[in-house]
């Protein structure tokens, strides 16, 4: 099972976030997208931060009490952001999240750039696949 890469389950099309993108603009992208999450990236493709719907809900909150808009992507960003390689080993992965809070992993080369993103439901099956596959060699 340490074979199953990163690359092999990973979400080649992510939404792409900038750090000037308004928040609304950003959350209707996060929503027709139905992603909990996306990587900010600069002009060059490299990922800078991570916005999470935990980031958007506390801003939009914020914006309700007062009424204002005006909160771009960059002002409340994770960064440095926690990214992983698409060689790494989903079970390295597992373990990871595990370890850590992020629910979603920008996936990117070594120069930093976004090739997708992967998150806990993609590891999960990932392992469930690989686990019934085995059961099914057992037999």
């Amino acid at each position: 099972m340490e074979s199953l890469q990163v690359s092999d389950y990973m979400n080649t099309h992510p939404v792409k976030l900038n750090a000037e993108m308004p928040v609304a603009q950003a959350v209707e992208a996060l929503l027709s997208t139905q992603q909990s999450g996306g990587p900010v990236l600069d002009i060059k493709g490299r990922v800078i931060g991570f916005l999470s719907e935990q980031d958007c809900i506390a801003t939009m909150i914020a914006s309700s009490y007062y009424r204002e808009q005006i909160c771009r992507v960059g002002d409340i960003m994770k960064a440095p952001v926690l990214s992983v390689k698409p060689y790494m080993s989903v079970i390295e992965l597992g373990e990871l999240f595990l370890k850590q809070k992020p629910k979603v992993y920008p996936v990117v080369d070594d120069d930093g750039i976004l090739l997708g993103c992967i998150n806990r439901t993609s590891v999960l099956k990932a392992i469930d696949v690989q686990l019934n596959d085995g059961y099914r060699h057992a037999v």
